[in-house]
């Protein structure tokens, strides 16, 4: 897919507002070669997605081994909004907590008092974590007004020649 189509999507309002969310569906290979889903928190930086996770999280052999992966960003409502997105995955050690994890974890309905003391407790728990930063190379959006799923839009194509 090129560039300035990935970019013209990514720059729609609804893909922004969908960039915005704190969670999306991690998708990759296990080692086993079966497929893996899983929810994670995400920050959009406006060129890639960072995630982050300890530095003894089961994925990142996974990935190390086979950096391909998608991501899912939608919403709970219908009809869905949906944001697919695939790319490869970088890993970047970190020592500490990156900024990118205290971003999206600030969300987080919490009083000052009470974030106070979260962050205390993440930066006593981990020592350093790896940021999973995926810069797109192929993205979707669905919004089922303007945009439909490929399957979807070929059989209505077919409905009406």
């Amino acid at each position: 897919m090129q560039q300035s189509k990935i970019d013209e999507i990514l720059n729609r309002p609804l893909s922004q507002e969908l960039l915005a969310r704190d969670l999306a569906r991690l998708a990759y290979t296990a080692l086993d070669g079966t497929p893996r889903s899983i929810p994670i928190g995400i920050h959009w930086n406006g060129e890639e997605i960072v995630m982050c996770t300890p530095t003894n999280a089961p994925k990142l052999p996974s990935l190390r081994r086979n950096p391909a992966v998608a991501l899912t960003i939608d919403t709970e409502s219908h009809p869905p909004k949906i944001l697919l997105l695939r790319g490869t995955v970088e890993l970047d050690h970190v020592d500490g907590i990156p900024d990118e994890y205290m971003q999206w974890s600030g969300t987080y309905e919490m009083t000052p008092e009470q974030r106070v003391e979260w962050e205390k407790q993440v930066r006593s728990l981990y020592d350093g974590m790896v940021r999973i930063v995926v810069t797109p190379t192929w993205v979707k959006l669905i919004d089922f007004e303007t945009t439909l799923p490929t399957a979807v839009e070929e059989l209505m194509r077919r409905q009406s020649a």
